[in-house]
C-alpha cells in the first residue's frame, strides 16, 4: 500500500511539473508575440482577420498551439490513476 501511494505521488508530481512547463511555454509565447510585435508604433501594425498581428499571433494562434500541445502531452505522458482504494482481492471498496 505504501509503495502504491509513493508511485501515485511520483506520477502526480511529474504531471504537475509538465503542467507548469506548459504554462511557462504559454507565457513565453504570449509575451514574445504581444511585446515583440506590439511594441512598435500602432500606425505600423499589420492586420489579420481585422486583428492586429501581435494580438492574432499571441492570443489566437497561441491558444490553438496550446490546445494542441495539451492534447499531445495528455495522450503521450499522462497516466490514468485509479482514485478508489482496492482491497486484497482486487475489488473496489464501496
Amino acid at each position: 500500500m505504501q509503495n502504491n501511494k509513493h508511485d501515485l505521488n511520483k506520477i502526480a508530481n511529474r504531471e504537475a511539473l509538465i503542467g507548469v512547463g506548459l504554462a511557462v511555454i504559454n507565457f513565453i509565447w504570449w509575451y514574445a508575440f504581444a511585446y515583440g510585435l506590439g511594441s512598435k508604433d500602432p500606425a505600423e501594425y499589420k492586420f489579420i482577420f481585422g486583428l492586429p498581428d501581435w494580438f492574432f499571433y499571441s492570443c489566437v494562434v497561441g491558444f490553438i498551439v496550446m490546445v494542441v500541445l495539451v492534447i499531445i502531452v495528455v495522450k503521450a505522458f499522462f497516466v490514468e490513476v485509479p482514485f478508489e482504494d482496492e482491497d486484497e482481492e482486487g475489488d473496489s471498496e464501496r
